[in-house]
C-alpha cells in the first residue's frame, strides 16, 4: 500500500501526481483512522526488558528484568512527513522547533555557506534557524520526495500532541523493547545477533565509514531512508533499529545505586529528561553503539534534531 492510500483510506481530492503530502492536507478521510489501520497487534504477556550483558552500563541497560504488559498495537512505522502534515493542516500545531526558530541539522546536511552554531564537544550539530520537521536541512530544504520518510525535529512534547490527536500515545520502554525483539528471546537486534558491519551485515539504517567525517552509505542511505525500509521483524515493524530515535513515554531513569547514576539521575529528573529508543542513522559502534534495543539515552522533553522522531501505540 504507498503513503497516499495508507493515509486517505484511497479516497482523495488531490490531483493525481500531486504526492502525498498535498493528498494529507486535502483528503477527507481521516488520517487518524489510518494510523490505526498502520499498526500491528504486539501480544502481551510476560515481556523482557534490558539485558545482563550492558555495552554502555552507565545509561542503565540492565539489569534484564520481565514485566508484565497487555497486548497493545504499535505503529508498523515511525510516523511519516505525511501523516505529521495530515496532523498540523488539521490543528495548524506549531512545532517546537518552529516557536523556537531553529532546530539541531547534522553538519554533512548544511551548506557550507550558511552561517551555524555547533555544539561544544558535538560539533558535528548544527543549530540551523529555519530548520524543522518540513525543512529537514533548513529554509532552503522541503519534503518533496520525502512524504514517506519518518518526521523528524519533533519534541517529545511535539509527539504527545499529535499522540493525543491521534487517540494513542506513545510506548512505554517496556513495550517498545518487547515489540523490537518481535518474539526472539534475548534478542540484541531486532533480526537476532548478527552484527551489523561496515561491508555485508548491514540490516537497518546505520553510519558505515568513520564517524563524524566519512559515510560511505554502504546499506544505500547517507540520512533517513523511507520510513518502510529494510526487512521487518517478526512482529512485521520496520527500523526498530537505527534510521531515527524514537520517543517512549517513559522518564529517563537508571536503576542503579551508584553515587555516579544518582547523579545523573538527578539531574534527568531536574529537567525532566525523557526516554529515546532504537538509534539512528548516525550511530556506529565505534560512537553511538546505541542500534542495541536494550540502549538507551534520555533528552529534554523540548528537544529537537534532524534524527528524532517517534513511533505511535494503541491501546488493544
Amino acid at each position: 500500500m504507498d503513503e497516499v492510500t495508507a493515509l486517505t483510506g484511497g479516497s482523495c481530492c488531490a490531483p493525481k501526481g500531486s504526492g502525498a503530502l498535498l493528498a494529507a492536507k486535502c483528503c477527507a478521510a481521516s488520517p487518524r483512522d489510518a494510523l490505526v489501520a498502520g499498526t500491528v497487534l504486539i501480544p502481551g504477556g510476560k515481556a523482557e526488558i534490558g539485558t545482563d550483558h550492558p555495552a554502555l552500563p552507565q545509561d542503565g541497560e540492565g539489569p534484564r528484568r520481565t514485566v508484565a504488559i497487555k497486548p497493545f498495537r504499535l505503529g508498523e512505522t515511525a510516523v511519516t512527513n505525511a501523516q505529521f502534515a495530515a496532523f498540523i493542516t488539521e490543528t495548524g500545531y506549531q512545532t517546537e522547533a518552529e516557536r523556537f526558530g531553529w532546530s539541531y541539522v547534522f553538519h554533512l546536511f548544511v551548506p557550507e555557506t550558511l552561517a551555524t552554531k555547533g555544539v561544544v564537544g558535538t560539533e558535528w550539530w548544527r543549530a540551523v534557524e529555519g530548520a524543522g520537521w518540513d525543512r529537514p536541512e533548513g529554509p532552503a530544504s522541503d519534503l518533496e520526495g520525502r512524504e514517506d520518510h519518518p518526521v523528524v525535529h519533533v519534541s517529545w512534547n511535539d509527539a504527545v500532541a499529535f499522540a493525543a490527536w491521534a487517540g494513542g500515545r506513545l510506548p512505554s520502554e517496556v513495550e517498545w523493547e518487547h515489540a523490537a525483539r518481535g518474539g526472539l528471546a534475548g534478542a540484541i537486534y531486532p533480526w537476532g545477533e548478527d552484527e551489523p558491519d561496515d561491508e555485508q551485515v548491514m540490516p537497518c539504517n546505520i553510519w558505515q565509514g568513520q564517524f563524524p567525517m566519512r559515510n560511505t552509505a554502504a546499506d544505500g542511505h547517507v540520512g533517513l531512508a523511507p520510513a518502510r525500509s529494510f526487512q521487518p521483524n517478526g512482529y512485521g515493524l520496520f527500523n526498530m533499529s537505527g534510521n531515527c530515535w524514537e520517543w517512549a513515554a517513559d522518564a529517563f531513569r537508571i536503576r542503579s545505586l551508584k553515587k555516579q547514576a544518582r547523579e545523573r539521575n538527578e539531574r534527568a529528573a531536574a529537567e525532566n529528561h525523557r526516554l529515546l529508543k532504537g538509534g539512528s542513522y548516525l550511530c556506529h559502534k565505534s560512537y553511538c553503539y546505541r542500534y542495541r534495543i536494550a540502549a538507551r539515552i534520555g533528552n529534554t522533553p523540548d528537544s529537537t534534531t534532524g534524527h528524532t522522531g517517534f513511533r505511535l501505540a494503541f491501546d488493544a
